[in-house]
């Protein structure tokens, strides 16, 4: 489905510039090499818009959130958007503090977004204005499931609307979506949310995705989201195998991003539009 979208990954090799956060920047960097781009790390605010303009697309996640960084930030995606380069925004714990919050306002404000990817409650939070999280967590109360399905559809439609940028909204149920179509997507493991950055590591999957193929985010961010949803399940048969535990579940996940080309991800994904 996704075949010229994963390919083009692999030709161009993208190279991924992520302000993002120090507890999983290991992990989102070996993702991006992974599934065949290249990743960068910079936030200082002297050398971000240089770096920016030498990259396909910007990923940009507030994880681990501070004064400096949020500069550095608006100066890169400022940049990005000047160069017409696809931006991805990944507000982790919208919605936990008022820092965070605030910050995320503030970036939408300031820079045009391609892509905003986070968990149900961090979107909520973004399509409100407030909200509340579990830590860098999705509430428990927010998750999408078959009975709530469609009202979800119909806000992150809108929020895309809103913010005329794609929406991907992560959990057992995957939403990707822009102001007309929406793609529903049930790959997965629950054990994924086990192990830290799997999310930052999807925020920069999708920025890979979108700097090979600027001119369709939308697929681009649904395969990646169905590239990231299939690995967590073949990772968890490969572990059942060797009965491993999360650590080893984290590395059988990037091997498998790595591992899935259209063929495999043609035979395994799980989705359908609406």
């Amino acid at each position: 489905m996704f075949e010229e979208i994963i390919r083009n990954v692999r030709e161009k090799s993208p190279l991924v510039h992520s302000i993002t956060n120090y507890v999983t920047v290991n992990d989102c960097a070996n993702t991006i090499l992974a599934c065949g781009a290249s990743p960068i790390m910079a936030d200082d605010q002297n050398e971000v818009e240089e770096i920016t303009s030498i990259c396909n697309a910007l990923v940009i996640n507030i994880g681990t959130l501070n004064e400096r960084t949020i500069k550095s930030m608006i100066k890169a995606g400022k940049k990005a958007n000047e160069l017409n380069h696809p931006v991805v925004l990944d507000p982790v714990g919208a919605g936990a503090s008022s820092l965070r919050t605030k910050t995320t306002f503030e970036l939408l404000e300031n820079i045009r977004f391609a892509v905003i990817r986070g968990n149900v409650s961090e979107i909520k939070t973004v399509y409100k204005g407030s909200g509340t999280t579990k830590g860098v967590d999705a509430d428990v109360s927010d998750a999408i499931t078959e009975e709530n399905l469609e009202e979800a559809i119909t806000f992150t439609k809108e929020l895309s609307r809103r913010t005329d940028a794609v929406i991907a909204i992560s959990g057992a149920i995957d939403i990707v979506a822009d102001k007309n179509k929406a793609y529903v997507i049930r790959n997965g493991n629950a054990l994924m949310s086990r192990i830290t950055g799997t999310g930052c590591m999807l925020a920069s999957l999708i920025g890979a995705y979108c700097g090979a193929n600027p001119d369709n985010i939308l697929d681009a961010a649904a395969a990646a989201s169905s590239v990231m949803g299939l690995a967590g399940e073949l990772a968890f048969e490969k572990l059942r195998k060797v009965d491993g535990g999360t650590s080893t579940y984290r590395t059988f996940l990037i091997d498998y991003i790595s591992k899935i080309d259209e063929k495999t991800l043609n035979g395994g994904i799980k989705i359908e539009i609406r």
